[in-house]
């Protein structure tokens, strides 16, 4: 193989490595968010909506859809169905109907102490120290970070 041939080799593709590292990490939560009957984005959004209902505030759906890179078409239908479950409440703002608010029910953060316990089970038995994960994220982050300040990338 030439080295330009290389360069479209599929194990040599930063987007491949990524993809595949998504999906085998999404099948090992799978079974973990079988238990509290939460599909992966499900359980992103109620993370969120967590993290900001222990500070005391409600979430924007606007924000909610930033913060998780989801647009409101994915968004919409995920919240519906959480709020038809009991999980979650949405409200529009008494002083700007746009503005819809997404906040955990009782029955939305009694489900977050079951949660607690899946961060660790992700990891048990795959033999990755926390040290490596912490520096992996940081470095994914940082990835992130990089390619969202070059903005949508123009077809040429």
């Amino acid at each position: 193989m030439t080295s330009e041939d290389e360069r479209l080799a599929l194990d040599n593709q930063l987007c491949f490595a990524l993809y595949a590292v998504n999906r085998a990490v999404t099948a090992r939560y799978r079974p973990l968010l079988a238990e509290l009957n939460l599909t992966y984005p499900q359980y992103l959004v109620m993370l969120v909506l967590w993290e900001a209902d222990q500070e005391g505030r409600t979430v924007r759906v606007s924000d909610l859809g930033k913060r998780l890179r989801l647009d409101s078409g994915t968004l919409t239908p995920l919240l519906k169905r959480l709020a038809e479950r009991g999980l979650v409440t949405r409200q529009r703002d008494t002083s700007d109907e746009r503005v819809v608010t997404v906040a955990p029910t009782g029955q939305g953060n009694a489900m977050r102490s079951k949660a607690m316990e899946i961060p660790e089970r992700l990891l048990c038995g795959t033999g990755i120290d926390q040290e490596r994960i912490v520096a992996l994220r940081e470095e994914l982050r940082s990835v992130l970070s990089l390619l969202e300040a070059l903005g949508e990338p123009s077809g040429r």
